[in-house]
């Protein structure tokens, strides 16, 4: 097994655990990370991205809280991974099943330097938002809405965190 493939083995099972600390020290200091809710450049956003996450599950969602991974591929420089989350969300208490396929580089130390998941928005905000996603959800309205959300919250979260 290539050393990235343990990379990713030990980040996804990180994840499973809600250990963020873990899942961090996966990312290369010029990470960058991309999916539909955020655009995240450097170690200290891409890592305080998961913090948070793992943050709010635990304290709002741990009882439901469910992770499976498969898939996982990694040779010298890149990587990919298949992984479902059902969680619930925490801005409105909905549960939600996110399936998500995510694409990965690595930098010359085998750590993350790029991180791309990829899922159906709308699919995700019928489950998380309800009826506004329903009806909105394929408009790039409600997703630049929920991307400035999510970007405000991450901000707060990191002010609040020492540094």
């Amino acid at each position: 097994m290539h050393p990235n493939q343990i990379t990713l083995e030990n980040f996804y099972a990180s994840f499973t655990r809600l250990d963020s600390d873990a899942m961090a020290a996966c990312y290369a200091p010029d990470a960058q990370f991309d999916d539909e809710a955020f655009s995240l450049r450097g170690h200290k956003e891409v890592t305080g991205m998961w913090h948070m996450l793992c943050d709010v599950t635990k304290a709002k969602g741990a009882d439901v809280w469910k992770l499976s991974y498969s898939g996982i591929e990694a040779d010298a420089r890149a990587g990919k991974a298949h992984w479902e989350a059902d969680y619930r969300f925490s801005t409105t208490g909905r549960m939600v099943h996110n399936v998500i396929d995510g694409q990965f580089e690595f930098n010359e130390q085998g750590l993350i330097s790029r991180h791309r998941d990829r899922f159906d928005f709308w699919a995700w905000s019928r489950q998380a938002l309800g009826a506004p996603g329903l009806l909105l959800g394929w408009t790039p309205f409600l997703r630049n809405k929920v991307r400035a959300q999510a970007a405000a919250n991450l901000q707060k979260y990191l002010a609040s965190r020492p540094a």
